[in-house]
C-alpha cells in the first residue's frame, strides 16, 4: 500500500477539490468546532487544515481503543 500524500501535495485536482469539500465539512460540524473550544489554546497559529487534520487524526486513535 502506498502512503496518502499530504494535502498541500495532492497530486491530482480532483484529490485537492474533495479535500477541500471535506476540510470545510468538518469545520463546519459541531463537533469540530466543541473540539476546537476544548484546546483552544493548543491549536493557536495552526492554520485550519492543520487544525483539521489533527482532529481527525485524534479522532481516530480514540474511536480504535
Amino acid at each position: 500500500m502506498t502512503p496518502t500524500p499530504a494535502a498541500s501535495n495532492l497530486p491530482y485536482p480532483a484529490d485537492t477539490e474533495i479535500w477541500y469539500s471535506l476540510k470545510c465539512a468538518i469545520a463546519t460540524s459541531s463537533g469540530f468546532q466543541r473540539w476546537q473550544l476544548e484546546r483552544d489554546s493548543q491549536l493557536h497559529g495552526l492554520r485550519l487544515e492543520q487544525q483539521v487534520q489533527k482532529y481527525l487524526r485524534e479522532t481516530l486513535e480514540t474511536l480504535a481503543y
